[in-house]
């Protein structure tokens, strides 16, 4: 009897004391994950480019101007950086003032000014950014919902040549001669539809937050989105992402440039050679998805059919660039996600004859085999007409039988399965 009893007690301790250890474990754990820093991530991000010259501004206009610039984010947090870009300008950029502030609305040049806020760079109001050069703003406290919209205004006393920037913008820009940067409204301004000298925006976000790069050309810019509605693709993506309480942490930055090649640089540099800028520097990179090469396949023939030779070496050099993002990505230890490239025959830009669209199936049928990318997105199936699958649905088709609606832009944003991010 005082055996088992005796047992009992012993049992009992150890029970206890493996309890104790137990929650002296998870509380270690807990104050581990508490004291785990927040990260930097990419709220937003525009790739930047020459603009071409229908796209630049006035050089008369760019003398001691106001530009005030908006910008649509991702994921929310409450301080921010801003990176300022002058990648592509011959001489120094001096920005004598930036500032931030909530917009009244996308599409306007009004701004709420109880919200705004000086930003300083390395303590300073104003910054000198060298040529080829990007400069990151300090952080400043600035409560940001995910989604929302940003005023960022800054004042030049002259632009460098050649003029940086995003033309592929579909957001309303600003400018006024004079330093207005605090004005709560910019009087009398002009306006263009197109951004520059601003390629990013970071939020300081949890820990375990991270950020998917969509590295594409006009379609993933948002050709045939609606201006100031933040309808792109990407854009239906990002509201996904915070609608969901597993990844509101994640941010999307939009890298799509109008006209972008893989190969060759038509508007804004090839996509191997923007590879660093675009997708490896964006803050808190963990996801690729690459949807490009259609501007490849279809300016081969574009005046003219060539040979199945040639056509089978374009095929060649596509897959080949597909295989070196992979691998310069997998270095950086980013999951690369597949796109499959969208139907556009009947496209009046390229014209595609039979030789294209058989091209165009052999890269698909390449992104979609197991063992190239991670991952894929099959947006060639989202979007095609299944009656005519070498044509884009109707419904999806912005017009010009190559770049998708809106309601086509949702269903592909709708079709990213979110457990690709699952963190």
């Amino acid at each position: 009897m005082r055996h088992a009893l005796k047992r009992r007690t012993y049992l009992s301790l150890l029970l206890a004391q493996a309890l104790i250890a137990g929650q002296m474990h998870a509380n270690r754990a807990n104050a581990q994950l508490a004291a785990k820093p927040q990260v930097w991530i990419a709220s937003w991000g525009a790739s930047q480019q020459i603009p071409e010259p229908q796209n630049i501004l006035p050089p008369d206009d760019l003398r001691d101007v106001t530009l005030r610039q908006i910008v649509h984010l991702s994921a929310g947090g409450a301080q921010l950086r801003v990176h300022l870009s002058n990648a592509f300008g011959g001489e120094a950029l001096h920005f004598t003032s930036v500032h931030l502030a909530r917009p009244l609305s996308a599409a306007s040049a009004a701004i709420d000014p109880t919200t705004d806020k000086a930003l300083s760079f390395v303590g300073n109001s104003d910054v000198i950014v060298s040529p080829g050069a990007e400069f990151v703003s300090d952080p400043v406290d600035f409560p940001a919902p995910p989604l929302g919209n940003l005023a960022i205004t800054f004042h030049l006393d002259r632009a460098p040549t050649p003029q940086t920037g995003h033309p592929g913008s579909r957001a309303t820009s600003s400018y006024v001669h004079g330093d207005s940067v605090a004005a709560a409204e910019l009087v009398n301004p002009k306006q263009v539809d197109h951004w520059y000298w601003l390629s990013g925006v970071d939020v300081l976000a949890a820990p375990g937050g991270g950020v998917i790069v969509a590295l594409g050309d006009s379609i993933t810019d948002g050709h045939g989105a609606t201006t100031n509605g933040n309808d792109r693709w990407t854009d239906v993506l990002a509201a996904r992402l915070q609608a969901s309480t597993s990844t509101r942490g994640i941010g999307v930055s939009n890298q799509g440039i109008g006209g972008n090649h893989l190969l060759t640089d038509g508007l804004g540099p090839n996509a191997l050679a923007r590879f660093d800028r675009d997708v490896l520097a964006p803050a808190g990179v963990r996801w690729l998805i690459v949807f490009e090469g259609v501007n490849d396949l279809g300016g081969l023939a574009r005046n003219g059919e060539v040979t199945p030779a040639e056509h089978a070496t374009l095929v060649g050099r596509v897959l080949a660039a597909y295989q070196q993002l992979i691998t310069r990505a997998h270095a950086h230890g980013l999951r690369v996600i597949g796109a499959t490239i969208t139907p556009y025959t009947g496209s009046d830009y390229y014209h595609p004859g039979p030789l294209s669209e058989a091209d165009r199936q052999a890269v698909n049928q390449w992104t979609r085999t197991a063992g190239h990318f991670d991952a894929i997105l099959d947006f060639d199936q989202v979007v095609a007409d299944p009656q005519h699958p070498d044509r884009l649905l109707p419904a999806y088709d912005s017009g010009d039988h190559l770049h998708p609606s809106p309601a086509g832009y949702r269903a592909m944003g709708e079709s990213v399965p979110l457990n690709l991010f699952a963190q």
